[in-house]
């Protein structure tokens, strides 16, 4: 698990902690910690730039020629040779006597007979691993926001200023799969509870979710709550630049603004969600069910899966459209296209959803947290927030209501113990009184 230093300050007061100091303190304290990355590390002198003309070099047929704002009075002229350079764009410059990745010094050179004052970077030359680079951007350069200030450091706007943590979880530590959980447990390390932001849910009046989905689980077991929110409406587009970066730092690649809030929550809650296209489920019912022996299901990866009858699947009450906890369809996944989102929220089975990922050598990030447990006291707030927060990316309208089969309620769980013991398992000589504030803190 990456954790990101910047996201936990927006929960607790770490002003007077370094990030070296909490990787300390959390691996003596119960999480093993095993790195901490610096983004900038190594990199040095990448500023914004704005492309103000971009012209074809006379002498290739795949370099432009560019004259670049990077905030010194006089525009400077670039050699680029990505296929997506346009004029008007804001990008990545790494000036005469930069580093980039690798530890590669750039230089003032010329290129075809064209004086080139720098290089107009991609994502990979500045360490970003190919995995999360966003598909659009893979083959060329990456454009940064509007907002961007010319001649200003890319570093902060592409959160290369944060550290991240690089926790190694054990298995009975899934509460440490989630910015929250790690919020809690550093919260109880420096005596501090977190504080999450409110957010709120604005729900149609006009337009309920019984227009549109009908939910049932054939065995409560399986699932025992499954939830589906319907959002309409949306337009797909790039996500901000705030959420793009959180997602890059915690190794997943941002994909749209609906897809990127369901792992941005996943990320904060440990709550897997699913987003499918309303309009291409091509039914008004959803079936929680065992697969059929000879079912097949292509999945996002774009791979045919042979389905089982150890496996859950999520149907459209005749054929599966998602494997349960583990990955969806490609055939109902959000395009640029989707105007309505279904949004899966629920508990799986975790035996079944270990099964299956390791059948089909599928694990993912969801199926990773069913497998040790999710916390089932945020299954329905984890999905209003992200409803709450694709309405507000989209500029869509979540419908009111929710679809959905079961009941979850969290108990608390009570255990017996006494001081002696705990004081002998640990070699402390703690008292009730501390033990209990040690609780307290941990939520």
């Amino acid at each position: 698990m990456n954790v990101s230093y910047q996201w936990l300050k927006e929960y607790l007061n770490l002003d007077e902690i370094t990030p070296d100091a909490l990787a300390d303190k959390m691996s003596r304290t119960g999480i093993e910690v095993e790195d901490v990355f610096y983004g900038e590390t190594g990199l040095k002198k990448i500023v914004v730039g704005q492309t103000l003309s971009v012209v074809d070099h006379p002498d290739s047929d795949h370099l432009h020629i560019c004259q670049v704002d990077i905030g010194e009075g006089e525009p400077t002229q670039i050699v680029c040779g990505a296929p997506n350079i346009a004029t008007g764009q804001k990008v990545i410059v790494a000036l005469p006597g930069a580093r980039i990745v690798g530890n590669a010094k750039i230089k003032k050179s010329k290129m075809r007979g064209e004086v080139s004052n720098g290089m107009i970077c991609s994502l990979q030359e500045l360490a970003f691993s190919e995995n999360v680079v966003p598909k659009k951007y893979a083959e060329g350069i990456y454009i940064l926001p509007e907002d961007a200030i010319p001649g200003e450091s890319v570093f902060p706007i592409l959160a290369m200023d944060d550290a991240i943590l690089d926790l190694s979880i054990t298995p009975n530590r899934a509460d440490a799969l989630s910015m929250r959980g790690v919020a809690y447990e550093v919260g109880a390390i420096y005596d501090q509870k977190p504080e999450f932001k409110d957010f709120a849910l604005n729900e149609a009046a006009d337009d309920t979710i019984e227009n549109y989905l009908t939910v049932d689980v054939l065995t409560k077991e399986d699932a025992p709550i499954y939830t589906i929110r319907v959002i309409k409406d949306v337009k797909i587009a790039e996500s901000p630049m705030w959420l793009q970066t959180k997602l890059m730092n915690a190794g997943i690649r941002p994909i749209n603004n609906v897809v990127d809030v369901t792992n941005y929550i996943l990320l904060e809650y440990g709550q897997p969600l699913h987003a499918f296209d309303y309009d291409r489920l091509g039914s008004k019912e959803i079936v929680v069910r065992r697969g059929n022996t000879g079912e097949e299901l292509v999945t996002l990866d774009d791979k045919k899966q042979e389905l089982t009858s150890e496996m859950i699947v999520i149907t459209n009450g005749e054929k599966p459209v998602a494997l349960a906890g583990v990955m969806g369809g490609l055939d109902s996944e959000i395009i640029d296209q989707t105007v309505t989102v279904a949004l899966e929220s629920a508990v799986f089975e975790p035996i079944s959803i270990r099964k299956t990922a390791k059948a089909l050598n599928l694990r993912s990030e969801s199926s990773s947290r069913f497998e040790k447990g999710i916390n089932k006291a945020t299954v329905i707030e984890a999905s209003k927030h992200a409803a709450s927060l694709i309405a507000e990316l989209t500029g869509g309208t979540v419908v009111s209501g929710v679809a959905s089969k079961g009941e979850l309620k969290a108990i608390d769980v009570a255990l017996n113990i006494t001081l002696e013991r705990i004081n002998g398992s640990l070699g402390t000589d703690i008292t009730s009184s501390e033990v209990v504030a040690i609780f307290q803190r941990l939520g």
